[in-house]
């Protein structure tokens, strides 16, 4: 299932969602459906931790990003 990433116009609030051809995403925090779509940066498999600190400004802790459009 393809993960995209939303910003909710209703709340603001940024969320990740699965989603498939016949389902919507709603909003976890308002339940709302006047969604954002958010270009999402492409994932590193089997990169590990150096896959984080190559970039710059971003800080793995405990092999997961910190980043501050992961924080929510």
């Amino acid at each position: 299932m393809p993960l995209f990433e939303y910003e909710c116009r209703d709340c603001g609030r940024r969320f990740e969602a699965f989603v498939t051809a016949d389902r919507s995403p709603a909003c976890p925090a308002c339940q709302g459906a006047e969604l954002r779509k958010l270009l999402s940066s492409p994932g590193m498999v089997g990169a590990g931790d150096r896959a984080a600190e190559a970039l710059p400004g971003c800080r793995a802790q405990g092999g997961h990003c910190a980043c501050s459009h992961n924080i929510n």
